[in-house]
């Protein structure tokens, strides 16, 4: 899986693809761990593009959150559908992440 990745102000921001499923799921753990242990442990995931996710993508999500954390980092959620953002309420993780409607409030809050 190919994660587009850029780096702005010391934040990692990384594209998600239109789904994030079991099958790709161990390749975008392994490109978000090597983007939080390389990079500042600040990341911005865009999903403006995601469309689906199922649980797999969720514990992708959730293990890149518990790695940025670990380096004082934290991991924001950016452009959300509804669809996505109906699977974090009922699995109550929009609880657990901060999640913005774009990139330049979540830059904001990295402050």
């Amino acid at each position: 899986m190919n994660l587009e990745h850029r780096t702005q102000d010391g934040v990692d921001i990384i594209k998600l693809p239109e789904r994030l499923m079991m099958a790709d799921a161990a390749d975008a753990r392994a490109t978000l761990k090597e983007i939080i242990e390389q990079g500042s442990g600040k990341l911005v995931l865009n999903l403006t593009a995601t469309s689906f996710m199922d649980s797999s993508g969720l514990a992708v999500l959730v293990s890149g959150l518990q790695a940025a954390r670990k380096r004082d980092g934290d991991v924001l959620l950016v452009g959300m559908s509804n669809t996505v953002r109906a699977l974090f309420e009922l699995t109550r993780l929009h609880t657990v992440f901060q999640i913005f409607d774009d990139e330049p409030g979540a830059l904001r809050a990295f402050g």
